[in-house]
């Protein structure tokens, strides 16, 4: 018997980096076969085009693609917002293919308040001036959270638990905690100003909702995370927001993940291998 799928009005998901080895797509797929959004919006960094790789790109990942598509087909409005792994696209921005259009921000009306949804990756200091550098910083995030995947394998068979690298570093260094206050601060100065009630991104890896106010006023800051280490996601249903997390949510992380996820390392420690003889080569 089919389990029934949530209802909700929007679904918003971002940094989910397909064709990367940090990518939990299939925890991503458990979750779109989990609910019925009526939009679903899909905030930047789906497809990792920066570092898109013919040697990898699994199966796991394809079938999100698919499961897109097929949402799309059931009548679901989706949204694709591109953000700077996937900036590619922004020059098809107004092309649409059935109920999937493309754009690179989008204004939508709920319950009589305005949501502005961008991926936040033009307020981002080092994709303006140092594209190269960001870049680097890609791989170089690629690679921890591969690394990261590895050791907390061992550190489980050990019987410790899980620890979070870039999350350690993120919360330790004060230049990327003020970095993550500047950002939040800096969107919502101007969606205050251009009087929106909610103001949503992505890009910067770090769910949260919250109010932010200025002397002209308050608008409700919204980031939806992302599908590498957060596993989040914003829904938004019977007039509320919410944040969603995939690790919270008993019915869809389970035992079997949990075997899953034991395979797919062993597979990443190969993938990590390989990755390290190629760079000293």
């Amino acid at each position: 018997m089919a389990k029934r799928k949530r209802s909700l009005d929007i679904a918003i998901i971002s940094d989910v980096h397909l064709g990367t080895y940090g990518c939990r797509a299939k925890e991503l797929l458990r979750y779109l076969k989990s609910i019925r959004p009526k939009t679903l919006v899909l905030n930047g960094d789906i497809i990792d085009i920066w570092q898109f790789s013919k040697r990898y790109f699994p199966n796991s990942h394809m079938q999100v693609i698919k499961h897109l598509f097929g949402m799309a087909a059931d009548g679901v409005k989706i949204y694709y917002v591109t953000g700077n792994h996937d900036e590619m696209l922004r020059k098809f921005e107004g092309f649409t293919m059935g109920s999937i259009e493309i754009v690179n921000k989008v204004v939508l009306e709920m319950d009589g308040k305005k949501a502005w949804i961008f991926h936040g990756d033009v307020f981002d200091t080092t994709m303006k001036h140092s594209k190269w550098l960001a870049k680097l910083g890609a791989i170089g995030y690629d690679a921890l959270i591969l690394l990261n995947a590895l050791v907390n394998f061992c550190s489980e068979k050990m019987g410790h638990g899980k620890v979070s690298f870039s999350k350690k570093i993120k919360n330790k260094v004060k230049s990327a905690v003020k970095f993550i206050c500047d950002f939040e601060q800096t969107v919502a100065n101007i969606a205050i100003n251009n009087r929106y009630d909610y103001v949503v991104c992505g890009h910067i890896h770090h769910p949260e909702i919250k109010t932010i106010a200025n002397s002209e006023g308050s608008v409700i800051y919204l980031n939806s995370g992302d599908w590498i280490e957060n596993l989040s996601s914003l829904e938004y249903r019977h007039g509320r927001w919410t944040l969603y997390r995939f690790m919270d949510d008993p019915l869809l992380s389970g035992l079997q993940l949990i075997e899953e996820e034991c395979l797919d390392t062993a597979e990443l420690s190969l993938n990590l291998i390989r990755e390290f003889q190629m760079v000293k080569a």
